[in-house]
Order: C-alpha cells, then structure tokens, then sequence
C-alpha cells in the first residue's frame, strides 16, 4: 500500500492505490479545505508535490490550474489519485486569523427579563438556578453576581460568540472564527450531503462544537469569568446549521418536501451536546421557519423589529443562501434562493474569504484608471466577496461587459478608454480583466456571480409579485449579514441584485443574528412572541412554482 506523508504537519498514512489525495487526508486527520466537498468544482484544494512524487499520482481534470502551476508541482488534492508513495506539501493558511468578521448587529432597546436567574438562600447558604420556574441546579454560597449566558451566530461561513452578563445586560466579550464545517463542505446543500451519513455527521457535529467551546473558553478566559457561571447559550443560525449543532442528521432538508427535523423553539441539554459550559446548563434553539428560512432569519425579523414597523421593509440576507423576508404592515412573507458559494469568493479563480491581502473594494475612475483597497494594506493576493461584487457591478456601469455578462472585445469592439482594454488580455485563449499582475477576474468568474444574483434578485422578484408590490412601493431595503454589511449600495444596484428603484432606500443592518439571539437571551418574553410570529410567516417555496426558471433567466441579465 502507498504511503503518503503531509508536510509540514509530517504526518503519514498507508492507504489502497486509487485513493485520492483528499480522502488520505481526511484518514490521516490532516485538513485540506475542500469547500465543494470534493466534487472539483471550486478549486480550492490545491497541493503540492514534489518531483519523485509526480509519477506516483493521476491527476485528472486540471482546469483550475495554470500552466505555471503545474510546472511546479500543484494538483487538485479532490480529483488526484494515489498510486504510489508520494508526500504531499500543504499551503500554509494564514486566512483565518485574519478574517474580517462582523460582531455587531442593528438591534432595539431591550427590557431585561432573562430566562436564567439566581436566588441565594441565606439558612441554606446555597445559591439556586432557576430556568424559568424550574430549577436548573444549585451552588454552595452566594454565587448570585456570577451569572452569564452565551449567543453564538452558526453561520456556514463564519461563527461569531458573545458572553453578556445576565445581571445587567452588559457585553463581557466576543470571539470570531471561521466555521470549520467550511473546510469540507462550503454551501448549504453540500453541507447536507457530507452530513447525511452518520460519520460525516458526527464530524460536523465535533468539529463545530469544539469550535464554539475554544471560543466560549477564549472570552471567558480573556473576562476572568469562569464557564461553569455560564447557564444558558443561544444558538442563532439557518436550518441546516442548527441541525448540525443538535447533533441532528439534515438529510431531509435535501430532498423534497424539504421537511425540517427540527423546528426550533427549544431546550436542549448542553452537556448532552458537548458544550462546555455549566454542568447543567441549557442551550435554546429559536423557532425556524423553514427548511431554507431559519431562526438567524427569526433572530433578524427580532433584531429589526419587521413584525411591528410600518409600511413595506424588505429584509435580504446576502451568504450562500440568500434569504429575504417581505413585511408588509407587519404581515410577513419569507423565501430563500441558493446563491452558492460565488460571494464568498469560493469558486471564483482567485477568489478567497475576507482576510489579509483580499481586494475588498475596486472601483473604475474616470480616465479609466482602477482604485483598489486591500485588506492588510499589503499586496493582493485576491479577492473577496465585497470586492468581487464590486468589480462586477463596476464592468456592468462601465461597459466592460454586456448585458449577457460577456466580456467586451477590444479587439473588436473600440469602445472602453484605452486604460481598462489594456487590462483584458487572453489567457488559454479566453478574456481575463487583470486587476494586478497576479489577480484576475475570467469569463467564468462572471458567470458565477451572474448566477448568484439572479438567484436573490428572482427570489425578491417573487416575493414582490406575490404580494402585489412594486419595486417603487418597498419603502426601505434592510441588508442583514456580515457579509452583507460590507457591500455597497451602488455595486448591489450595478450588478441587477436589487432593482434600481431601491436606491436610496438600502440601509445595512449588520449581524442581526447574532444581535437579534441576544435578544432571545435577555428577555425571555420574545421566545413565546416570536415562536407566535413564526406560524403567521408566510413560506414561498420558489421550487413549486413552474416560471421560477424564466424570471431567474431575465434576472441574469446585467
């Protein structure tokens, strides 16, 4: 059997010939991100080789590699097939310190009636937990002064923690990381797969959850607050996500009629679920719409407060879903399109998460010249959603593609200033725009957004449809998420993601998952409003109607 050897974490493992180098890896615990899961999609999981490795391995398709890389050892770790001993380089990953995740969210004025409280009895000399009417556990001496609970935004990209103090509603801290389920299984559907079998589960479920206790454990220690006064954690997240956290197999959710397994709306025991908090703590799951529709949605409908406002709102969360809820007069109305990874920079060439040396802003000046910032103020290295969205929606206003999306040729077609023809150049014979001397944006890239937001723009087409509202009629356009807080109005306008009548209207509300799951932990009372809220939701399934096909077609158009 083949050995294989993973540098520079020098681990080794023998496996059958015809094993991919992916696969091993997975054996042999080593983490290659693999956001496609493995299907060669994204091209993601490049690795390299060395000279007397080359030989031992058929690697297939290479599409994602340039000629430069090849020449210099790199495979797709997904498509390569092991047959002999090969060691194998990994690209060190020096993203996820970096990433710039959003930790704060548009909330509303917030009595204090937590869930959990404290009581200390004198003669006894213990302290007693009450959640609710019910007691939870009891502390030898006056522990009153020591009460904490905890939210967690689950997001498929990205996790953001939150310890307040259940006293006085104070925030003790927050921590952000990257959602380790990314590594092997990007979006929402290919989540679902890898999860649909009891060992890819359980390694959703693990990894997930050691995540969330290392961050617990990081503010806690940062706070000087011990975890054990922490008796209550909120988990905020869309439908997959929170099966996912429960240990809950989501296979339904990928087959119709996409029937949850979980609604949402309860207590589970947090020691049954491996979180490190109190030994009898609770974790509270907030109600779920939908299959596709979940409580980091409720949590948002919470955080903005759309059940109650006046007028029409439209509230779209922009991620690999795109969900989006249409309030009208406080009667709402929800759906949610599959974006795919395009926005997260997953299956774009030199796309990748919003860390340092990522183009987060690109934006075309009127002698033709570009404007870039790059976060880190270092060199770039590629390019993020918000700036990936914005060099879209910059070709679209500035010619340098065409309604369909395609490239303009200017070799045939003398029509940009001569600075921004100079940077489409061919490359294995098709156009490329080079933003730099290392980072590009292909044809391909292009199509991949195009199918991103028209997904989101049919899906808000629909809602408004359905209602009978006009574009003109939606009074304001709430754009939630911490990936959606970073975009601008103008590019979502550029680009056909939102209609043109929206401008002026947008306002970016931030994490209102994790602001609205906050919410849920501090004052008990909207548990019962909004698991109440829910039921009057109502839930467009967009695959139901039969012409989805043809207003997501007319959407694509730039």
């Amino acid at each position: 059997m083949p050995e294989v050897v993973f540098y520079p974490q020098n681990k080794s493992i023998n496996v059958e010939e015809g094993t991919t180098i992916l696969q091993a890896a997975r054996s042999a615990g080593v983490i290659i991100e693999s956001p496609c899961n493995g299907t060669g999609t994204c091209g993601k999981c490049k690795v390299r080789l060395d000279e007397k490795s080359l030989p031992n391995v058929l690697a297939k398709s290479r599409h994602y590699l340039s000629k430069e890389e090849e020449e210099q050892g790199y495979v797709l770790a997904c498509e390569t097939q092991i047959t002999g001993d090969i060691k194998v380089e990994l690209g060190e990953n020096k993203q996820n310190g970096t990433l710039k995740i959003l930790s704060r969210g548009h909330s509303f004025d917030i009595d204090l009636k937590p869930f959990i409280r404290k009581e200390y009895f004198v003669h006894e000399d213990v302290t007693k937990v009450f959640a609710g009417k019910e007691q939870l556990g009891i502390e030898a001496g006056d522990t009153t002064k020591e009460n904490y609970g905890a939210v967690v935004d689950i997001g498929t990209t990205t996790l953001v923690a939150s310890i307040v103090n259940l006293n006085n509603g104070d925030e003790i801290g927050t921590s952000s990381a990257l959602n380790p389920q990314a590594v092997h299984a990007q979006d929402v559907l290919s989540r679902i797969k890898f999860s649909s079998d009891a060992d890819g589960l359980k390694v959703m479920h693990s990894e997930l959850t050691d995540k969330i206790n290392s961050m617990i454990g990081e503010i806690a220690l940062r706070a000087g607050i011990s975890k054990e006064h922490i008796y209550e954690i909120v988990f905020s997240g869309n439908t997959c996500m929170l099966h996912l956290a429960s240990n809950t197999c989501p296979e339904s959710l990928g087959k119709y009629p996409y029937t949850p397994k979980i609604s949402g709306a309860v207590y589970l025991d947090a020691a049954k679920y491996n979180i490190d908090i109190s030994p009898f703590g609770i974790i509270y799951l907030p109600p779920i719409i939908s299959a596709y529709v979940g409580a980091d949605i409720v949590s948002g409908i919470l955080a903005s407060q759309l059940h109650e406002k006046d007028g029409v709102i439209l509230f779209v969360d922009i991620g690999t879903n795109g969900e989006m809820v249409l309030a009208s007069c406080g009667n709402l109305s929800a759906t949610s399109t599959a974006a795919g990874p395009a926005f997260e920079g997953m299956n774009i060439t030199c796309g990748m998460r919003a860390g340092e040396a990522a183009i987060e802003f690109f934006e075309i000046e009127e002698q033709g010249s570009i404007n870039i910032k790059v976060i880190g103020e270092t060199e770039a290295a590629g390019i993020c959603g918000s700036g990936l969205l914005d060099m879209v929606g910059e070709f679209a206003a500035h010619g340098v593609i065409k309604k369909n999306g395609q490239f303009i040729d200017p070799e045939s077609e003398n029509v940009l200033h001569p600075k921004l023809a100079e940077r489409l150049v061919r490359q294995d014979g098709k156009w490329i725009f080079k933003v730099t001397d290392k980072v590009f944006l292909s044809q391909k890239d292009i199509r991949q957004v195009q199918l991103a937001k028209g997904a989101v723009r049919a899906g808000i087409e629909f809602l408004l449809e359905n209602k009978g509202v006009r574009a003109s009629d939606v009074d304001k356009v709430l754009i939630a998420g911490s990936f959606g807080y970073h975009l601008r109005e103008k590019s979502l306008i550029n680009i056909g993601l939102l209609p043109k009548e929206f401008e002026g209207k947008v306002e970016f509300v931030g994490n209102t998952s994790l602001s609205g799951a906050k919410a849920f932990l501090l004052n008990q009372t909207y548990r019962e409003k909004m698991k109440e809220t829910v039921k009057s939701v109502e839930v467009l399934e967009l695959a139901n109607y039969k012409d989805f096909d043809r207003v997501f077609v007319r959407c694509l158009s730039f």
